[in-house]
């Protein structure tokens, strides 16, 4: 089938692969002009109500790395990258008149900020182009669920059998084919540094437990460590709940995040180790996360912008306090929880924070302080590394007693610290580790 020779472009958002990347394999296969954008779009470096930018320098250096790949990446298949600091629906804009663009491919996002973008264009660009969109942050696909989205169970293990026995993982797609060198653009564009975004440059902590940079080249990197080199995905489920080191879990959820991996890249990857290697609880648990992450983007699908509301999904009516005081201590570690201070000091130096710790730390301050949950959700969207705005407010819901955890439990701090941290050794590791800031 011969190519239309107009030219189209591809929208990158929390997609940053060229790899099992929907929207590009779409323009690639049918059009022989191909050009790709991304914008550092500004609002996501000033400070929101809460206090907090959208993304600090933890998650924009990550980010700034995913896309110098990306970057070169496509180069290889002769597409240009137009990096943009514009708003996105300013940015775009710009580049469909100057190109003449005819059509937009992009990932189909559906939080409020991501949509209200979307139907700006729509609304300035009315018929000019052509708009392709897709879902394609999923493990399941949502034609492939097994009911429809307003039926969704508010309940995670009704959602995970159903799905189990009667959903199908998609193929990964083909690999691409280069474009005509002709293709690139003249113009160079380059990525922005921290400081050109505002951000404080970050000095690399020496006892990170996310030690690694962005890119989808880094993610394979990985995959090919934690599964093939050193088996530890055979010991997943035993070592999940570790705090300290690189290898007690898998770590990829900051290359989920941003889109640098796709969710089916590793479910295949898990499916080859689990014929090559061996098949057991393990295997099966990273495959269980991959389906939580899957069931928090489908309760924003169907419920909204409840997930960002005080009641969230299930309209829950508590009295939530926003004393400065308390919600500084939290950041800065300075509780009377030695443990909630050792995690919130790794997240502040390093980005990152394991799952037990989240736990912990927005049950402490949801549950012990009574303080908004929405406001630290916001302060894990500034500093997490791994941040994904469906799994954070999804979890701190599921925390704060107003999502779809039907017990509303509350974690007992000290225990939790005597089972997890018995020796002490990672509240030693942060509570006096203050040389690095």
């Amino acid at each position: 089938m011969e190519k239309e020779k107009r030219t189209v472009l591809v929208w990158f958002r929390n997609d940053l692969r060229i790899r099992d990347q929907h929207s590009l394999y779409a323009a690639l296969n049918s059009y022989s002009k191909v050009v790709a954008y991304y914008s550092f779009d500004p609002r996501h470096f000033k400070k929101t109500p809460w206090g907090f930018v959208k993304i600090g320098s933890h998650r924009a250096q990550f980010l700034i790395e995913t896309l110098a790949e990306l970057q070169y990446a496509l180069q290889q298949l002769n597409i240009t990258l137009i990096i943009d600091r514009k708003m996105p629906e300013e940015g775009l804009l710009y580049w469909i008149e100057k190109l003449g663009v005819g059509a937009l491919y992009f990932q189909k996002e559906w939080t409020q900020e991501e949509f209200d973008i979307e139907n700006k264009l729509k609304e300035s660009l009315s018929n000019q182009i052509t708009f392709y969109s897709c879902y394609d942050q999923f493990l399941f696909h949502p034609e492939e669920l097994p009911f429809q989205i307003e039926n969704l169970p508010e309940v995670f293990t009704q959602f995970r059998k159903q799905c189990e026995k009667q959903s199908q993982v998609r193929p990964l797609l083909p690999t691409l084919s280069p474009l005509a060198k002709d293709n690139l653009l003249e113009q160079q564009f380059h990525l922005p540094s921290l400081s050109d975004l505002g951000l404080a440059e970050k000095t690399p902590h020496p006892n990170s437990a996310f030690p690694f940079k962005g890119g989808h080249l880094q993610g394979l990197e990985r995959l090919k460590h934690y599964f093939w080199e050193t088996q530890k995905l055979s010991f997943y489920k035993q070592t999940r709940n570790g705090l300290v080191g690189i290898d007690y879990s898998s770590k990829l959820s900051a290359w989920l995040a941003n889109g640098a991996l796709s969710a089916r890249e590793i479910y295949w990857e898990i499916r080859a180790y689990e014929k090559e290697i061996k098949k057991n609880e393990s295997t099966y648990w990273l495959i269980f996360e991959l389906i939580w992450r899957d069931y928090f983007k489908f309760i924003a699908l169907k419920h909204q912008n409840s997930i960002f509301q005080l009641g969230g999904i299930l309209k829950q009516n508590y009295h939530w306090k926003n004393e400065v005081c308390e919600i500084e201590n939290w950041i800065n570690g300075n509780t009377a929880e030695p443990f909630v201070n050792a995690n919130m000091i790794e997240l502040k130096k390093t980005g990152w924070m394991s799952n037990r710790g989240r736990q912990n730390v927005a049950s402490y301050f949801a549950k012990e302080c009574y303080l908004d949950w929405r406001i630290g959700a916001a302060y894990f969207e500034s500093q997490l590394i791994d941040y994904d705005v469906h799994s954070n407010y999804g979890n701190w819901m599921y925390v704060a007693g107003v999502g779809n955890d039907p017990r509303d439990r509350k974690f007992n701090i000290k225990l939790q610290a005597e089972r997890y941290d018995q020796a002490g050794k990672f509240q030693r590791l942060w509570n006096q580790n203050t040389l690095f800031e």
